[in-house]
C-alpha cells in the first residue's frame, strides 16, 4: 500500500532524526535512507515514530471553551447557538472523521506483518495496546456525539469503491468494539513502564483502565440509557472501581494540595497527560489573561455568576446568595466575606479575582506594578443607571479593555512567564486525573445502591479542597438519598473540574440541560465602589477595610440582549450528520432519528 503524501513528510522528519546511514562503493547495496514503505517498516524507530505522530495528532490539549456552558463568558453576545436552542441539520458542527482512525489501522496491520527481528515480541504488543487505545479514543469521540457509526477495523483497499461505503454500526456494537479495543489495551500496557522517566505520558493501563470506566459511565447515564439498565450501572462501578484500585496500586492518589496539581508536573494524580515544554511544544494561556497582561488575545472564560458561586465556604456548606437581600448593608457585607475570605481552596486555585496581585511577572510601570493589586471593579451611575468599569480610574491611563465580570480564569494559568513571551507557557494538560476517576466510581456507587463508597469519594475530594471536617466528619454534605447524592455529585464536579472540558458535557450525559435553561441568562456580580470611595493600586480586597469600601451587585445579563438566554432544546441530545456526508456515501449512512432519519441512536 502506497503512503500518501502528509504521511511521507511524517516519516521523512522521523528519518532525519534516525541519522544518516553510510554508502558502500559500487552499486549493489541497499539505499537505507531510501524513504519508502518497506524501509519504514523494517526500521523500528521508524515504526516508534509512526506510533509518536499518532499521539502528536490525538492527545487533547488545554481546553478554552467555558463559554459553552455556565463556566464562563468570552465575549457579550457570544452565547453558541445550539445553547440558545438556534439547532438545524445545516448548521451541525459533529461529523464522521476517519483520519486518525485510518491511520491506526493501517498502523496495527502493518505490526501484524512485523518480524521479531524488527520488534520485538514485547514492543510489537506494547504498541498494538497503545494503538488500540487511541482507535478506542477515535470512536468514542464520535460514538459520543452521534450514536452509532461505521465499524472500520482494518485497512480499506481502495481499488473497491464499494466496500468504501460502510453502513453505520449500532450505538451498542460500537460501544463493544471500544470496550474490545480498551481490553486489549489494558492485558498488553504496563501499569507503570520500565523506562518511566522517557516514556511519561504515554498511554498505561492505568489510563486505559480510566479511560474504560469514563465510557461505560457515560454508557450507563441517561443519556444512552433512558430505561435505568441496572447492568450498564454495574458493569460501569466495576470498570471504575478496578480502575481506582489498580491506579493506587500503581501509586496515584489526590495530589495533597488542589493548587499544586498544575504546577508540579508528574504528580501522583496525572494519569494521562499531555505535556508542554518550550521551544518544541509550548502552550499559550494570553487567551485568558485580562487586558491589558496579555498580548494578541485577552478575557476569554471570565467566571459567571454560577461558577462563582459553585464553590463551597470552608465549612462545606453552599455559598448563599439571596439577590434580593443584597440591598440590606450587613447581608451584602457578609456575603462579601464569606465570598473573598471563606471559600475552598478550589476557588482560589481557578478564579482570580480582581483586587488582588495578579499572579504573573507583567507589569505596565508605572500604570501596574507587579505586587500591587490589579483592580477591575465597578462603580454605579446613578444618572444613566449603568455600571462602568474603573480599571482605567484605579490605574490611571491603563491601556486595554476592561472585563466584562472582573474575574478571570487562574487554573492551569502558567504563572512564570509574561505576557509577552505567553507563547512559552509550559504547563501540561491532565487530560485524565485521579480525581475523576475517583469521582466516576462513586458515581457509579451511588447508582448501584452503594451510598457510603459515594459518599466516602465526596469525602475525600473535599478533605483535599481544604474543607473542614465539621460534625460528624461530613465536610459539608447533607445528602443522604440516591437523588440527593445525584445532585451532590452535579454540583461538585462543577467545583473540582472547572474549565476542564467536562461541565456541558456531563449536563448532556445526564440529560440535564435544564440546569443551564433555569438560569436564563449569563448572570453576573459586580464588585461596586460605595459613593465617595475609591481604592489605589497598593490596596488588596482581601483585607476588612478595604472590602468595606465595596458592595456586590447583582447583573441579570450579561451579555445586555434578551436574545442572549440558555433555551437548549430537551428533545434533541444526540447531534446530527451533516447533510454533506449522508450524500456522500450515496445513502448508506442514516440520519439520526431526532433529526428526520431513521437511525435510533440509543439501540
Amino acid at each position: 500500500m502506497k503512503l500518501n503524501k502528509e504521511l511521507l513528510i511524517i516519516l521523512l522528519a522521523a528519518a532525519a532524526a534516525i541519522g544518516s546511514q553510510s554508502c558502500k562503493k559500487g552499486l549493489d547495496y541497499e539505499n537505507k535512507n531510501n524513504l519508502n514503505p518497506e524501509t519504514v517498516w523494517k526500521d523500528s524507530s521508524m515504526i516508534k515514530a509512526f506510533l509518536s505522530d499518532i499521539y502528536g495528532r490525538m492527545m487533547p490539549g488545554w481546553p478554552f471553551n467555558g463559554n459553552s456552558s455556565d463556566e464562563g463568558i468570552s465575549n457579550v453576545r457570544s452565547m453558541p447557538d445550539y445553547n440558545r436552542g438556534i439547532i438545524s441539520v445545516s448548521s451541525t458542527t459533529s461529523s464522521l472523521n476517519y483520519t486518525q482512525i485510518d491511520r491506526i489501522n493501517f498502523f496495527l496491520d502493518q505490526l501484524g506483518q512485523t518480524p521479531s527481528e524488527v520488534l520485538s515480541g514485547p514492543t510489537n504488543q506494547q504498541y498494538q495496546g497503545e494503538a488500540k487505545f487511541w482507535r478506542a479514543w477515535a470512536y468514542w469521540g464520535m460514538v459520543n456525539s452521534l450514536g452509532g457509526v461505521p465499524l472500520i477495523l482494518h485497512t480499506q483497499q481502495t481499488d473497491n469503491i464499494d466496500a468504501l461505503f460502510v453502513p453505520r454500526n449500532k450505538t451498542s456494537e460500537c460501544v463493544a468494539q471500544i470496550i474490545r479495543d480498551l481490553d486489549s489495551a489494558i492485558m498488553l500496557l504496563p501499569g507503570v513502564y520500565p523506562n518511566a522517566g522517557m516514556d511519561y505520558g504515554r498511554i498505561t493501563r492505568v489510563a486505559a483502565m480510566a479511560f474504560k470506566g469514563r465510557v461505560l459511565l457515560s454508557y450507563a447515564s441517561p443519556l444512552f440509557n433512558p430505561n435505568n439498565d441496572a447492568n450498564r450501572w454495574q458493569a460501569a462501578y466495576d470498570a471504575n472501581k478496578a480502575a481506582v484500585d489498580f491506579a493506587v496500586a500503581q501509586g496515584h492518589a489526590l495530589h495533597p494540595a488542589f493548587n499544586k496539581i498544575w504546577v508540579q508536573e508528574r504528580n501522583k494524580e496525572i494519569i494521562m497527560v499531555n505535556q508542554f515544554q518550550y521551544p518544541n511544544h509550548s502552550n499559550n494561556f494570553n487567551g485568558i489573561r485580562p487586558e491589558p497582561l496579555t498580548k494578541d488575545a485577552s478575557n476569554n472564560n471570565q467566571p459567571i455568576l454560577s461558577l462563582l458561586l459553585a464553590f463551597p465556604k470552608r465549612d462545606g456548606s453552599p455559598m448563599q446568595f439571596d439577590k434580593n437581600q443584597l440591598a440590606d448593608p450587613a447581608y451584602n457585607a457578609q456575603f462579601l466575606t464569606d465570598f473573598y475570605t471563606n471559600r475552598d481552596d478550589r476557588f482560589y486555585a481557578t478564579v482570580f479575582c480582581g483586587g488582588t496581585p495578579y499572579p504573573t511577572p507583567d507589569e505596565v510601570a508605572p500604570i501596574y506594578v507587579k505586587g500591587n493589586s490589579f483592580w477591575n471593579v465597578w462603580r454605579y451611575n446613578a444618572n444613566e443607571n449603568t455600571y462602568v468599569n474603573i480599571m482605567n480610574v484605579i490605574h490611571p491611563a491603563m491601556p486595554g479593555n476592561p472585563s466584562i465580570t472582573g474575574f478571570f480564569q487562574r487554573k492551569g494559568l502558567d504563572t512564570t512567564v509574561t505576557a509577552g513571551l505567553g507563547g512559552q507557557a509550559q504547563t501540561d494538560w491532565p487530560e485524565i486525573r485521579f480525581a475523576e476517576v475517583l469521582m466516576n466510581y462513586g458515581e457509579c456507587a451511588n447508582e448501584t445502591n452503594r451510598a457510603a463508597e459515594a459518599l466516602q469519594v465526596l469525602k475525600d475530594i473535599r478533605k483535599r479542597a481544604g474543607i473542614q471536617p465539621g460534625a460528624g466528619d461530613n465536610y459539608g454534605i447533607t445528602a443522604a438519598s440516591k437523588s440527593e447524592i445525584r445532585e451532590a455529585y452535579i454540583q461538585e464536579r462543577y467545583a473540582e473540574f472547572a474549565y476542564e472540558n467536562k461541565r456541558f458535557g456531563d449536563l448532556r450525559r445526564w440529560k440535564r440541560y435544564d440546569v443551564l435553561n433555569n438560569q436564563v441568562t449569563r448572570h453576573g456580580l459586580y464588585i461596586t465602589l460605595k459613593d465617595g470611595q475609591m481604592v489605589v493600586p497598593a490596596d488588596n480586597i482581601m483585607t476588612p477595610a478595604v472590602r468595606a469600601k465595596f458592595t456586590a451587585s447583582f447583573i441579570d445579563n450579561l451579555d445586555g440582549d434578551a436574545n442572549f438566554k440558555f433555551n437548549l432544546d430537551l428533545n434533541h441530545w444526540f447531534y446530527a450528520l451533516p447533510e454533506n456526508q449522508i450524500s456522500q456515501s450515496k445513502g448508506v449512512l442514516q440520519q439520526n432519528k431526532e433529526w428526520g432519519g431513521p437511525f435510533d441512536p440509543l439501540q
